[in-house]
C-alpha cells in the first residue's frame, strides 16, 4: 500500500523534493517522477495544518506525502496523519526512549497510541477497520532525525526500536555538531556520515540525507549506502523548461 517502504525493502534508492502548500504545484510535483514530497513544518512559516491542501493533493499520484514535524510531539505527528501523510519525520531524536515515543504516536492500537479519526489518506479499502488500521501501521514509513552527539551516543538503541525505517541525517546540524560547520566534505564529516552508516546497517535501517549539500553528487552518497534523500526541484524545472523554449524555433 505504500511503494516507497517497498522500495526501501528492496534496496532501492528513493528520491524526494519539497511539497508545497499550493495544490496545483504539489499535484504537478507528484507525478513528475519523484518517490516522496517532503511537507516541513520545522523550518518552515507553514503549520502542519496548513500543509494538508498539498499533502491531500498526492493523492492518485506517484509521490508518497511525507511530513516533517516541528518537533517530537504526539499532537503534530497526529496532525501530519490525519492530513495523510504516508512518512513521518521527526527532527532532533536523540534517545531510545524518545524514538519508542514517536513509533507509538504513529501506531493505532494495540502496536501504539494514535488516536483514531476515521480513513485517511489513501490506504486502499480493506474488508474492515481493523485490516485498514493494521494496514497503516505495517506500511507507515517513520523516520527520526540522527543530528546531534547524543544521538550518535545512542544510535544502536535509537535505531533497534521496532517500526524504524530510517536513520536521517541532518546535514547542517549534524556538521555542526562535528566541528565541521558546513564542511561537508570535511575527512571528520565523512567518517561520521561512515558511522552512522555502518549502525543503520547493524539495525537493519535505510541511512539517509536530509538533502544532498549543494555541489555534492548524490552517486557518491549513494555508494556510502544513503538510499534516501531530496534534492531541489527549482533548478530542474528551470532547466526543463529552458530546453524546451530552446527546442523552438522563435525567429
Amino acid at each position: 500500500m505504500n511503494a516507497v517502504k517497498d522500495l526501501l525493502k528492496s534496496g532501492k534508492t528513493i528520491i524526494g523534493t519539497a511539497g508545497s502548500p499550493h495544490p496545483e504545484v504539489t499535484a504537478v510535483l507528484a507525478d513528475a517522477g519523484y518517490d516522496f514530497l517532503l511537507f516541513d513544518t520545522q523550518h518552515s512559516p507553514h503549520y502542519m495544518k496548513d500543509l494538508a491542501p498539498g499533502i491531500q493533493a498526492t493523492n492518485g499520484k506517484k509521490a508518497a506525502p511525507f511530513a516533517r514535524v516541528d518537533s517530537i510531539s504526539s499532537e503534530q505527528i497526529l496532525f501530519a496523519l490525519d492530513a495523510g501523510a504516508r512518512g513521518i519525520i521527526v527532527p532532533m531524536v536523540n534517545t531510545r526512549a524518545e524514538a519508542e515515543y514517536i513509533v507509538e504516536s504513529c501506531r493505532y492500537y494495540p502496536a501504539g497510541k494514535r488516536s483514531n479519526g476515521g480513513v485517511r489518506g489513501e490506504w486502499g479499502q480493506g474488508d474492515d477497520y481493523q485490516e485498514y488500521m493494521d494496514t497503516v501501521n505495517r506500511d507507515l514509513v517513520i523516520i527520526p532525525m540522527i543530528e546531534t552527539n547524543e544521538a550518535i551516543g545512542n544510535i544502536d538503541d535509537i535505531l533497534s526500536v521496532d517500526g524504524i525505517d530510517v536513520a536521517l541525517i541532518g546535514p547542517s546540524d549534524y556538521s555542526i555538531e562535528l566541528g565541521v560547520t558546513l564542511d561537508y566534505t570535511s575527512a571528520e564529516y565523512e567518517a561520521g556520515l561512515d558511522r552512522l552508516a555502518e549502525a543503520a546497517k547493524r539495525n537493519n535501517v535505510v541511512p539517509g540525507m536530509y538533502f544532498i549539500p549543494p555541489g555534492m553528487d548524490p552517486n557518491w552518497f549513494v555508494a556510502k549506502g544513503f538510499k534516501m534523500f531530496t534534492i531541489p526541484w527549482a533548478t530542474a524545472a528551470t532547466e526543463g523548461i529552458q530546453n524546451t523554449l530552446n527546442g523552438i524555433n522563435r525567429d
